[in-house]
């Protein structure tokens, strides 16, 4: 068997399926000098799987700074594959810092793309998938993560993002305070056995985890703000003060001016003058 050559090797590995694990990805995991992953009992078992025996070192949230150096210096004479312990390595994990630095010494960085649980959950939801907004994990305390979800509520894409089942009911509330009561879906267990893919109003979606938190990996997507329509000083006004209910008086602003296209400068000077 040929040996790879040096360099780092961004390997995507199964959600759930492992027949989802691709060709490309057992060849270059087979010749690999060294697997980096977040988990060795996890990685292991893929290994196991593919009959493959590699040596495999941590490389996660909590040893990345330490480790990073080691690992981009081993680049220079060795192929370094990349794992997470499910789906694609980067998104909505630390690797990015390891493909700069990689770049950075002038090492070979190759891909080897294959799932991503946010990917397959938009193909899932039925919503426009021609833009879309990543969002990775919301803030897990409430001040926060209204303020994450005020940042993108005129963002006209579709919103994906990651969430566990204990915080779900709480996370979909949020967004439909924060967002308005758009259509939205919750994918769950995406190529596992129970794989489900709930569709509905953030509210209804709300109502339903409530008092039935889901178990497993879950992907909520949120459909993009309604065509945004002509707006009276009147209509201005609702929506100011209920936005300064929640925001101080230029972010309600900005929120408003998104949704609405009136020119900001103008609806701060009217939140001010609502607040007064």
């Amino acid at each position: 068997m040929n040996p790879l050559e040096p360099g780092l090797y961004i390997v995507a590995t199964p959600i759930g399926n492992l027949g989802d694990l691709s060709p490309r990805a057992v060849d270059v995991l087979s010749r690999a000098d060294v697997v980096a992953v977040e988990d060795s009992r996890v990685t292991g078992g893929l290994l196991r799987h593919i009959g493959v025996k590699r040596p495999m070192t941590p490389y996660h949230d909590h040893n990345a700074e330490g480790v990073r150096p080691g690992l981009v210096a081993r680049m220079s004479v060795e192929a370094v594959a990349l794992v997470s312990d499910a789906g694609t390595p980067l998104i909505s994990d630390p690797g990015y810092k390891l493909v700069r630095d990689a770049r950075a010494a002038g090492h070979k960085v190759v891909t080897v793309p294959g799932p991503c649980a946010a990917v397959a959950a938009l193909t899932l939801a039925g919503l426009p998938t021609d833009r879309f907004l990543f969002l990775g994990f919301l803030p897990s305390k409430a001040h926060a993560r209204s303020e994450a979800i005020a940042e993108v509520a005129g963002v006209r894409a579709t919103l994906v993002l990651y969430e566990s089942g204990p915080r779900l009911a709480a996370c979909l509330a949020a967004l439909a305070e924060g967002l308005g009561d758009r259509e939205a879906a919750v994918a769950r267990e995406i190529t596992k056995r129970f794989e489900e893919a709930v569709t509905g109003t953030l509210s209804e979606l709300a109502a339903r985890y409530v008092d039935a938190p889901p178990k497993g990996e879950i992907v909520v997507v949120v459909a993009p703000p309604g065509e945004a329509v002509p707006a009276t000083q009147l209509d201005a006004d609702v929506a100011l003060r209920e936005a300064l209910t929640r925001l101080p008086a230029s972010k309600a602003a900005g929120e408003v001016a998104k949704a609405t296209g009136l020119d900001r400068r103008a609806l701060y000077a009217r939140a001010m003058e609502l607040k007064g």
